[in-house]
């Protein structure tokens, strides 16, 4: 960050973006991966409950946020904000400012107030990738009147929406400085445009792969799997993190997309109607089976099927399903088995080892 603190980030963009959600993912990744000092302050005074939400949201990502005061316009609660971030020693503060159904000159007069006011370092357009050319135009708008270093661009799930990053590029001349994909609070990620154009040509990508590996994998769980899988175990609590780890990682879809040549795939299983709840009702059978059945899953008979099907809430079909997997997974273990400690640890290396990250944007 360059100049005195605070660094002063507005988040502008019409209602409905995802403007509010993508200022609490901003904190968390400022926090998180930045080791940033971050506030939070709505500037929202025209949609109901707009502040309540931020302040929900900064809970649940442990950033403060700006107390609320009642009767207080935009411009003042910016003035405040940035008295309070100065005073309280804040190295970011995130202004989410007021957005409306469609641009009209009562948003862009207040947002050249508070502009004026908060002398923003960075001013971020939340943007809709769904919306198309309509978001082409709102970053035109927005970048003639208020002036924008930068784009986060949201609901940014599917491949084909990437021609609005690359038409928004070249009409406000800014940079995509975020993506946002889904609506966890970590579901924001650098901008790479080789990642992305590598993405949309169904080459996948890899280093991103790796990159949410490392953010994800617990290594206590990776090293305990890789010490039974150097004795050729794999019990049921073992699946149990596998799925686990899985879920954190986006589940199939989210793991797909960075796969090269895996498009096809994923499109056959949105299809096939692959439900990715799947992992949840299989963590809830493993936990429906007792510390002896999972250990060995061998003595899970009828009876016992019966008991965890009702415990776990799905089927003894769904439990057969589960044990014909896990044995499966079984045999594959003992195949890792056959090639030695140094083997599986370059293989574990190569997974969990140093793949280098994006420069911060800012």
């Amino acid at each position: 960050f360059l100049g005195a603190p605070p660094h002063v980030i507005l988040m502008v963009g019409l209602q409905g973006s995802g403007k509010t959600t993508s200022s609490a993912k901003l904190a968390k990744f400022l926090k998180e991966k930045e080791k940033k000092k971050v506030m939070m302050a709505s500037l929202d005074v025209a949609r109901p409950a707009a502040q309540e939400q931020l302040k929900i949201l900064g809970e649940e990502v442990d950033v403060k946020t700006l107390p609320i005061i009642a009767g207080q316009m935009g411009v003042d609660i910016c003035i405040r904000a940035m008295d309070a971030a100065k005073l309280g020693g804040y190295d970011v503060l995130i202004l989410d400012s007021a957005g409306r159904l469609q641009i009209d000159d009562q948003l862009m007069a207040e947002l050249l107030q508070i502009s004026k006011h908060a002398k923003a370092d960075d001013t971020l357009l939340v943007a809709d990738a769904l919306a198309g050319q309509d978001a082409v135009n709102v970053a035109d708008e927005f970048h003639k009147k208020v002036g924008l270093s930068g784009i986060i661009l949201t609901r940014m799930d599917a491949d084909a929406r990437a021609g609005a990053a690359i038409s928004m590029r070249h009409v406000t001349g800014c940079d995509i400085k975020f993506l946002g994909h889904g609506e966890k609070m970590d579901a924001l990620e650098i901008f790479h445009a080789e990642r992305v154009a590598r993405r949309i040509l169904g080459m996948g990508d890899i280093v991103s792969l790796v990159e949410k590996a490392q953010e994800n994998l617990d290594n206590d769980e990776a090293e305990k799997l890789a010490r039974n899988m150097e004795k050729g175990e794999f019990s049921m609590d073992d699946m149990a993190a596998q799925l686990r780890q899985l879920k954190k990682m986006g589940g199939m879809g989210g793991i797909m997309d960075m796969l090269p040549g895996m498009g096809k795939m994923k499109n056959q299983l949105k299809d096939a109607k692959f439900d990715e709840k799947i992992f949840t009702r299989q963590e809830a059978i493993i936990s429906s089976m007792t510390a002896k059945e999972r250990k060995n899953p061998k003595i899970i008979h009828a009876s016992r099927k019966s008991r965890i099907a009702k415990g776990s809430g799905t089927s003894v079909q769904a439990v057969n399903k589960l044990l014909k997997q896990h044995q499966t997974m079984g045999k594959m273990v003992k195949k890792v088995k056959k090639m030695g400690k140094a083997g599986l640890m370059r293989n574990m290396s190569s997974l969990l080892g140093n793949a280098g990250g994006g420069k911060f944007p800012f």
